[in-house]
């Protein structure tokens, strides 16, 4: 009889482990998805914002040059080292008192590019602009000079990231069928802005 309670109570024992055992891998699977989203979402904020720097400083590029750039050195250089044209209108074109007396006039100013851009942007590394949060790879960058239907060359750049790059680390099957689900829609499995195949604006494929 002494041998049977122990059973019993060895049998209860084990019996709550494998329910708090199946319990908590229950509460992990129905977990998975949130905390997966979750950490999506917390990664794409920063990548985002790096996407739009990237965009900002290719367009200012191109104010100067005339066409973008698909290199992440001529970038940095061009930020650390160039500036940018500024034109200045004194007085006002609707006052003909002062454009009679010649008082209304344009002046050309010449500013550092890295006195104009980011400088409110706390803590900003323009060496830090090719890589991407989280994972330390590069974005993948392109230019180019796509011939319109008239035959116009329109510069174009595109900055592009991957969601096996900027998701590793993550749930591996989670960004594999996240990457389904963006193929099945037509949509470019991770992140970009501007495109080198057709005109878009320089638009970010997150607007």
């Amino acid at each position: 009889m002494k041998n049977k309670n122990i059973l019993q109570i060895v049998l209860q024992v084990v019996l709550g482990v494998v329910i708090v055992i199946l319990s908590y891998l229950l509460y992990d699977s129905l977990m998975q998805p949130i905390r997966f989203n979750s950490d999506v979402k917390y990664r794409k904020e920063f990548v985002i914002q790096r996407l739009k720097d990237i965009r900002d400083l290719e367009i200012a590029y191109k104010d100067v040059y005339g066409s973008f750039t698909g290199s992440f050195d001529t970038l940095i250089l061009f930020y650390k080292q160039d500036s940018l044209k500024i034109i200045k209108q004194v007085g006002s074109w609707d006052d003909s008192i002062a454009v009679a007396n010649k008082q209304v006039y344009t002046d050309t100013l010449r500013i550092a590019v890295k006195d104009s851009l980011f400088r409110q942007v706390k803590g900003f590394n323009i060496d830090s602009i090719r890589f991407v949060p989280f994972v330390g790879e590069q974005f993948h960058l392109e230019s180019v000079m796509y011939q319109s239907i008239s035959n116009v060359a329109i510069p174009l750049f595109e900055a592009a990231v991957h969601n096996d790059v900027f998701l590793k680390g993550l749930d591996r099957q989670s960004v594999v069928n996240l990457n389904d689900e963006d193929k099945n829609m037509n949509k470019y499995p991770g992140l970009k802005v501007g495109s080198v195949t057709q005109p878009n604006n320089n638009t970010g494929n997150w607007e």
